[in-house]
C-alpha cells in the first residue's frame, strides 16, 4: 500500500484543530505525544459509562441474544464510519471519533423505550433527553480524577455530543448553548458524526432485524435502496444466499450512503465558499445527503419503523421496559432512602434528577434485577 494511503491526509482549512481548541472547563497541562482530541477519545474509552454500553440495548434487549448489537458495538461502528468520512473530507478524524464514541453515553437502558419512559417521569422536573444526559455524564457524573468531576473534555467534543437542545436548556449551558440560541452550526466533525450515527443504525437494524427473523428478505424487496443493492450482489455473485448475501448487500448500502454524503458535503462546502472553521459555524448545515438519496433513506426508515420497531414482539419488550423504568422512578421518588447512598447525597440538589442519573446509568440487566429486588416477592437483597 502506498504511503499516502497509510498516513493521515493534511487537514482541510475548515477542519477543527486540536491546537486551536477552545479548551477544557478545567485547565490542564497539554498532553504528551498525543493531541487534545486523542486525549478526549482515550478518556471516553476508559470511562465507566462507555463500558456500560456493552449491556445497553440498541433494538433488542441485551439478554435476547449474543449476536445483536448493543450501544457499545453501535458506538464503535459509528466511530468507524465517522473516521472514514472525516478522512475523505480532510476533517479531524480524532475529533469525529471522540464525538461518535461519546454520543450515547447518557442513553438509558432499553433504548428509546427507556428514554421515553424516563422523560415522561421527569416531565415536571425538567424532562430527560439522552444527548443532554451524555453531556452531563462527561461533565459531572464520571468520577475518575482528583481535580474535577467528569472527564473534562474539550469544548469541541462536548459541543458535538449535544446534537440538539431546547432554548430553555441552551440558556443554562453558557458557551455551549450559544449556537442553539443564535442558530449557528457546530464543527463539520460534529455534523458528520450525527449522520454517521444514522448510517450505522439504519443499516445495522436491518441486519439485526433479519437475524432475529422479525423481518424478511422478501419484505425488504419493497425497499428500493435495499432491493437495488441486493440485485447488484446477485449479478456479481449468482446463487449467493444466507448471511453472505445480507452482508454483501448491507455493506454496499453503507458504502453508497458514505460516498453520497461525502460528495454532497463537498459540493455544499464549495457552494457556501467555506474556507475556515468560522465559516463553517456561520454557514447553513453543510453535511448532508444528495436530493436523490434522501427519499430512499426515508423509505428505509419508514420500513424499519413499521415492520421492526413496531413489530409486536418488540413492542411487548418495550412495554415491559417502560414499566420497569416507571416503576423504579416512582418507587425511588416515594422512598428516596431506597437509593444507594451516593445518589441520596446527590439528591440534595434535586432528588428527581439524581434518580434519573441512577436509572439512566443502569444496564438492561441491572434495571431488570433492581426491579426484581424492589418488587418481586421473596427478593430481600
Amino acid at each position: 500500500m502506498s504511503a499516502n494511503l497509510c498516513s493521515a491526509p493534511a487537514l482541510a482549512s475548515y477542519a477543527a484543530r486540536a491546537e486551536t481548541s477552545r479548551g477544557r472547563q478545567h485547565a490542564e497541562p497539554a498532553p504528551a505525544e498525543r493531541s487534545e482530541f486523542q486525549r478526549d477519545r482515550d478518556r471516553i474509552v476508559h470511562s465507566t459509562a462507555f463500558r456500560r454500553l456493552e449491556y445497553k440495548t440498541q433494538v433488542f434487549v441485551n439478554h435476547e441474544g449474543d449476536l445483536f448489537r448493543t450501544r457499545l458495538t453501535h458506538s464503535i461502528e459509528v466511530a468507524q464510519i465517522s473516521r472514514g468520512i472525516a478522512r475523505i473530507l480532510g476533517l479531524n478524524e480524532d475529533l469525529a471519533e471522540s464525538i461518535a464514541l461519546a454520543h450515547d453515553l447518557g442513553h438509558t437502558p432499553f433504548g428509546h423505550a427507556g428514554q421515553e419512559a424516563l422523560n415522561d417521569c421527569m416531565k415536571s422536573h425538567g424532562g430527560f433527553e439522552h444527548n443532554l444526559q451524555s453531556l452531563r455524564t462527561v461533565d459531572l457524573l464520571e468520577e475518575h480524577y482528583a481535580a474535577f468531576d467528569g472527564l473534562n473534555l474539550t469544548f469541541e467534543t462536548r459541543e458535538g455530543i449535544l446534537k440538539h437542545c431546547s432554548r430553555a436548556n441552551a440558556e443554562r449551558l453558557g458557551e455551549l448553548g450559544v449556537r442553539f440560541l443564535e442558530g449557528t452550526q457546530p464543527t463539520l466533525e460534529a455534523q458528520l458524526a450525527n449522520l454517521a450515527d444514522e448510517i450505522a443504525y439504519n443499516n445495522h437494524d436491518v441486519d439485526d432485524g433479519l437475524r432475529s427473523g422479525l423481518i424478511t428478505l422478501e419484505q425488504l424487496d419493497a425497499v428500493p435502496i435495499f432491493a437495488a443493492n441486493r440485485r447488484e450482489v446477485e449479478r456479481t455473485w449468482p446463487g449467493l444466499a444466507g448471511r453472505r448475501l445480507i452482508h454483501e448487500t448491507i455493506r454496499r448500502m453503507i458504502n453508497q450512503m458514505v460516498l453520497d454524503l461525502s460528495a454532497r458535503t463537498r459540493e455544499n462546502i464549495a457552494a457556501a465558499g467555506v474556507a475556515t472553521l468560522a465559516d463553517v459555524r456561520a454557514a447553513p448545515r453543510l453535511v448532508a445527503y444528495s436530493d436523490e438519496l434522501q427519499p430512499r433513506l426515508r423509505e428505509l426508515k419508514r420500513f424499519l419503523r413499521d415492520n421492526l420497531y413496531r413489530h409486536y414482539q418488540v413492542l411487548r419488550m418495550t412495554n415491559k421496559a417502560r414499566r420497569i423504568v416507571t416503576d423504579l422512578f416512582d418507587a425511588f421518588m416515594a422512598e428516596p432512602q431506597l437509593l444507594p447512598p451516593q445518589y441520596q447525597a446527590r439528591g440534595r440538589d434535586g432528588m428527581a434528577r439524581a434518580i434519573a442519573d441512577y436509572i439512566a446509568g443502569m444496564t438492561d440487566r441491572y434495571a431488570i434485577k433492581e426491579h426484581r429486588r424492589l418488587f418481586a416477592v421473596g427478593e430481600i437483597h
